[in-house]
């Protein structure tokens, strides 16, 4: 009876974790989906996040592997670098570009954007291609996490399926919910940035708890959700 209820706490945090480990997945997918045209962007997410859960669950094979990840590959000026490292760093600085270029195209004037408008749209192979390597990095952490909290490994992989199922039923409202208010976008382009940050710091082994930047973001949307509020109320 015992071990049931462990069993049960076990895979109720895990699923809790794996969701809100997911969330900066989930705003990179509807931001980056939106650059398809209409009819390809559901597809694109839904793709997008089977290959999250399969990544994820390849990562749960090589957790020998993974865990390896953290030995120093190479010393620069008595700075120690790690495969998990240079990940990091690398997904982080995706982060951060890919966030300026869309901030940058949002604040363009309406003539220059109606202009590149016709050539905006990117390819479904290229959207799913950025998709997968931020998967990889998105998924780190996630898997991480997972392998220190319980050693069974069909509890592992049931906590991420359900986590992907959850984030798969929620990436449609999530995405029609970001481009029809500007200023959510905006906010959640603002998220990814921070995010990359957060990634290209623990990169170079600076930590910055989790904790801080959810209650940001968190903080962040309250204030968004009563804008948005008395805004319907003016209206």
């Amino acid at each position: 009876m015992n071990e049931i209820i462990d069993i049960a706490l076990s895979l109720a945090a895990l699923t809790i974790l794996e969701i809100i480990l997911g969330v900066d997945n989930l705003v990179f997918l509807a931001i980056v989906s939106h650059k398809l045209p209409a009819h390809q962007q559901k597809k694109a997410r839904r793709i997008g996040l089977t290959l999250a859960w399969v990544l994820r669950l390849l990562l749960l094979f090589s957790a020998v592997w993974l865990t390896q990840l953290t030995t120093p590959l190479i010393t620069l000026f008595n700075f120690d670098l790690s495969g998990r490292d240079i990940f990091l760093f690398i997904g982080g600085a995706f982060l951060l570009v890919k966030a300026t270029q869309e901030i940058h195209g949002e604040m363009e004037t309406p003539l220059i954007a109606e202009k590149k408008s016709k050539t905006a749209y990117q390819t479904f192979a290229w959207v799913v291609t950025q998709i997968a390597l931020l998967d990889i990095v998105f998924s780190l952490d996630s898997v991480l996490t997972a392998i220190g909290l319980t050693n069974r490994f069909w509890l592992m992989a049931t906590a991420i399926t359900i986590a992907i199922l959850v984030m798969i039923f929620t990436s449609e409202p999530v995405s029609r919910f970001i481009q029809k208010n500007p200023t959510i976008k905006m906010l959640a382009l603002s998220f990814l940035m921070l995010i990359g940050m957060v990634l290209v710091a623990d990169g170079a082994h600076f930590h910055i708890p989790r904790g801080y930047i959810y209650f940001a973001m968190g903080f962040s949307l309250f204030v968004e959700f009563l804008n948005l509020m008395y805004k319907k109320r003016r209206a």
